[in-house]
């Protein structure tokens, strides 16, 4: 099991974001949200986070729960149009 299928992705509601926790440093998807339109406007991985797939597991994290909701979804973030498609 790779380490990206075990780590846990907090969505943090009151603060429109997904997070990840590990290794003692924070990654993040940020969104916005207005009435049933959202926009994935940010994704950041801290840089000692990167190539271990995070990123991608808070994508499909975020856009699996606005999907389930119905959402309108847009992405003004680089990283998160490649996911829609």
């Amino acid at each position: 099991m790779s380490n990206k299928d075990t780590l846990n992705v907090e969505h943090q509601a009151e603060q429109q974001r997904f997070v990840v926790k590990t290794q003692g440093a924070e990654a993040m998807l940020e969104y916005h949200l207005a009435g049933q339109n959202i926009d994935f406007h940010r994704t950041f991985v801290p840089p000692q986070l990167r190539g271990q797939g995070i990123a991608e597991k808070l994508v499909r994290t975020g856009l699996a729960w606005a999907k389930s909701n119905d959402f309108n979804i847009n992405a003004s973030c680089s990283y998160v149009v490649k996911f829609l498609g």
